[in-house]
């Protein structure tokens, strides 16, 4: 099995049984800070896709029907935490 995911309510599983949900966008701009209606656009719809360490949401579909965060490395598919 190539990668398992560990749900925080039903332990590890595998990928098969969630919906990839996307990369988590970049923070927000800190309050107060002006905001660049373009970069605003980008920090939401265009992912860094960054080989490495990455925040992902997952859907559990199969299983408890929640969402959780993993950080996944990209380059191995190895998931390293989970909430």
């Amino acid at each position: 099995m190539a990668l398992l995911i560990t749900c925080p309510n039903c332990g590890s599983r595998a990928y098969t049984e969630f919906w990839f949900g996307g990369e988590l966008p970049a923070p927000p701009p800190a309050p107060g800070a002006p905001v660049d209606a373009s970069a605003e656009f980008g920090r939401v719809w265009y992912r860094r896709n960054v080989a490495g360490l990455q925040a992902e949401r997952w859907f559990h579909f199969a299983g408890c029907r929640r969402w959780l965060t993993v950080q996944r490395d990209t380059r191995t598919n190895a998931v390293h935490a989970g909430d």
